[in-house]
């Protein structure tokens, strides 16, 4: 089992900067990817990037790439978030998740309880 906490989230205007962490504990040798996915209220769930856990390989959806950066300390079993030029649109619940490797870049078997961020315009 693999257990994931996010922390970080919470409210700030639009252009600021927020980072979110996600520390990771339990069996880390199964993981591959440690993802991060967000929900707005009233959406699908949506990919913002993942990192690969032992290689630190990343890969961003276009709507935050340039604006998003995860990183990974292993040493810490944390990946972050670093969110800058933060707009309206980035306003959801985001989640940390992990698991095996997998294409699909929403496939997870560990997700963590999602953390709240808020932009305002």
């Amino acid at each position: 089992q693999v257990q994931l906490v996010e922390s970080g989230g919470g409210l700030v205007q639009a252009g600021g900067s927020l980072q979110l962490s996600c520390v990771v504990s339990g069996r880390t040798s199964s993981i591959y990817h440690v993802g991060w996915i967000r929900q707005a209220p009233g959406k699908e769930r949506e990919f913002v990037g993942r990192i690969t856990w032992s290689g630190g390989i990343t890969y961003y959806a276009n709507s935050v790439k340039g604006r998003f950066t995860i990183s990974r300390d292993n040493a810490e079993n944390t990946v972050n978030l670093q969110m800058n030029s933060l707009k309206p649109e980035d306003t959801a619940v985001y989640y940390c998740a992990a698991g095996p490797y997998s294409s699909d870049v929403l496939k997870y078997d560990y997700w963590g309880q999602g953390t709240q961020v808020t932009v305002s315009s």
